[in-house]
């Protein structure tokens, strides 16, 4: 995953006890494994994106919208291969609104 969000550019990397943040400004995505916090049937990784807009992919698990004009998505990832353009571009997207 590193790798993918990587080739969007330069970015700080944060790791602590429940994620990895990647930040250039402000974070643009997160890493994180949902069995810390959730009861039940999970997915082995969520990546959490931040944009500007909601987007429409039926992909997302959630979208939310914690402040105006600020969406928080939520991917849950079960395989690498999910990894793919669609994922890149969203990262990219981020990236550069994180400046």
């Amino acid at each position: 995953m590193q790798e993918t969000i990587s080739a969007s550019g330069p970015a700080e990397i944060r790791v602590t006890k429940s994620q990895i943040a990647f930040k250039r400004r402000i974070g643009f995505a997160w890493a994180w494994t949902p069995d810390r916090h959730l009861k039940g049937e999970v997915a082995p990784l969520v990546l959490t994106v931040g944009l500007r807009r909601k987007d429409p992919s039926p992909r997302w698990k959630q979208v939310v919208e914690p402040a105006p004009g600020r969406f928080t998505h939520y991917l849950e990832l079960y395989r690498a291969e999910q990894l793919d353009d669609e994922v890149s571009q969203w990262l990219q997207e981020a990236w550069e609104l994180a400046a």
